[in-house]
């Protein structure tokens, strides 16, 4: 089913810039085992004389991104029993949370309440309108918005977007609802649309394998919690940024990187990797042309904010310094379980956990370096998403916070770097279903809910998953034959009939190591096995 008519794709970063060919292309019907199995409802898998890529309209990215846009729906769909309204004993409309509603129907999503603790509803600009915590007590404190720029932003915008629908719905013009409904409703929008430029960006990265976008289109993270926060405009942005990267625009790369940066922190980490890659390459001009762009863009957003209000553009940075561990994070995980007080013990209300930040800071940092000696002990370099996806796994893994959303982080980069459906499929399914016993957790054992163990027990599977990606990734690392992206496809097809380097690379594809630790291994030779033919994970 691959029909890319008279498309014709720019390799991303070989260096003869050759146009990929429908021929070209990875049949995930010869390759997937899943793909395999599935087809036999549609008639089986593709022939060997069958024409492809000469469909007039459906195209594997307009399938791909329908694909998308069904499992967009269907996370809307998980989310509207939360946006239910009823009318109070005065006659008033409110939202129906009543009795832990939020919990027991799975919805909850953290964009209704941000609507009111945020302050959004009172028009204000965010950074500069502030509201007091605790007023009269011992634990008073002055409050800001606490996202980053861009995020702050995005919500503030969506708010007057929301508001301006209600005054028209008043006024009879148009549809009403709640605002804080209508707010919901007008921020899936943009994240949808974030998360649609985040396949077409997956997309574009595998001109030989479209179809793997299609594991980032309909992947069950994304059902769950796409709309539970804002996180889907920062994956687009570090995304098309390493799409960027990939066409050899290292200014552009760095400029969506840092708006990434801005939204949410950890497209900044996708610097790491690919500064190393480039100092193993010889190409480390372009690597930091790549990373000025990136802090600029990062300045240029921020600096106003700063200067203007400074005590809102620091209160991202004080709350996630004050904050303990999440209950999502493996610290409170060994907590729970051992009755260990944590590194600092119990602290008084807006005392910072010190010795926990740094903890979490030098293990993040060691991993980076481990990292860091695996880019230049390689046998051939790496490809930049395997180590983009090592980084971040690392934070999350380290870090003492890791909101359900965080998860959708991973969801591009273990594509582009491990793609093999039975393995991300099952890390997925088991991602999405922490939700469920965090949701009965949150609504507690005394309404039916469950106790906290049976939640911890699935953070820990969770954990485990991603720790077998981390080791499955390594070991297409050091042995880059098991690497389908470098394989080229299946033996015997046309797809497979050359290896290739690192479609992700932009200007390292195809360059000569110039720095490594260790000798590098000769170019990689076609695979010639034909049992590597069906994904065997």
């Amino acid at each position: 089913m691959n029909g890319d008519a008279d498309e014709r794709w720019e390799s991303p970063g070989r260096l003869d810039q050759r146009s990929i060919g429908p021929d070209e292309r990875v049949v995930p019907t010869w390759t997937d085992r899943i793909a395999t199995q599935a087809s036999r409802l549609f008639g089986g898998p593709l022939g060997d004389h069958a024409v492809i890529g000469r469909h007039w309209f459906w195209t594997s990215l307009r399938v791909v991104l329908l694909l998308a846009t069904f499992t967009l729906v269907l996370g809307w769909f998980a989310k509207a029993p939360c946006l239910q309204q009823y009318a109070d004993e005065f006659g008033v409309a409110q939202l129906d949370w009543r009795d832990g509603r939020q919990y027991e129907s799975m919805c909850y999503s953290d964009t209704v309440p941000l609507y009111t603790a945020e302050r959004l509803h009172e028009g204000g600009f965010p950074y500069r309108t502030s509201w007091v915590d605790g007023a009269g007590t011992a634990e008073e404190q002055i409050r800001y918005m606490e996202y980053p720029v861009v995020t702050g932003l995005f919500q503030w915008v969506n708010a007057k977007i929301a508001q301006t629908w209600a005054n028209g719905a008043s006024a009879g013009v148009l549809p009403g609802a709640l605002t804080v409904v209508i707010y919901f409703n007008v921020t899936a929008f943009w994240l949808a649309l974030a998360w649609l430029i985040t396949v077409w960006a997956v997309h574009r990265l595998r001109p030989k394998r479209p179809w793997d976008a299609a594991l980032v289109a309909l992947s069950p993270i994304v059902a769950v919690h796409v709309f539970t926060n804002f996180d889907a405009l920062a994956t687009a942005l570090a995304t098309a940024g390493v799409l960027a990267w990939s066409r050899r625009r290292p200014e552009l790369a760095g400029l969506l990187i840092g708006l990434g940066g801005a939204a949410k922190m950890y497209p900044l980490f996708l610097l790491g990797p690919l500064l190393i890659l480039c100092l193993r390459g010889g190409r480390l001009h372009e690597g930091l042309r790549c990373a000025a762009a990136a802090i600029g863009a990062w300045v240029l957003v921020n600096l106003p904010i700063a200067m203007a209000f400074p005590d809102g553009w620091r209160e991202f940075f004080r709350l996630n310094t004050e904050r303990g561990a999440d209950p999502d994070s493996l610290y409170n995980v060994v907590a729970y379980f051992t009755g260990w007080q944590g590194f600092d013990g119990p602290l008084p209300h807006g005392e910072p956990p010190s010795t926990l930040n740094l903890v979490s800071a030098g293990l993040f940092a060691l991993a980076c370096l481990g990292i860091a000696y695996v880019a230049l002990t390689a046998p051939r370099r790496p490809r930049l998403s395997s180590l983009a996806f090592l980084v971040v796994a690392a934070f999350l893994l380290t870090n003492k916070v890791w909101s359900p959303q965080f998860s959708l982080w991973l969801v591009p980069l273990a594509v582009l770097a491990l793609p093999r459906s039975r393995v991300l499929l099952a890390w997925m399914a088991v991602d999405a279903f922490v939700w469920f016993p965090r949701m009965l957790y949150y609504l507690g054992t005394d309404q039916k809910g469950l106790p906290q163990d049976w939640f911890l027990g699935a953070v820990i599977v969770r954990g485990l998953a991603v720790v077998v990606l981390c080791v499955l990734v390594l070991r297409s690392v050091y042995r880059p034959e098991t690497d389908p992206v470098r394989s080229g496809g299946a033996p015997g097809s046309d797809a497979g009939s050359d290896a290739v380097d690192d479609p992700d690379g932009g200007v390292l594809d195809g360059a000569p190591d110039r720095f490594v630790l260790t000798p590098a291994r000769p170019a990689l030779p076609p695979p010639s096995d034909a049992s590597t033919a069906v994904d065997r994970l």
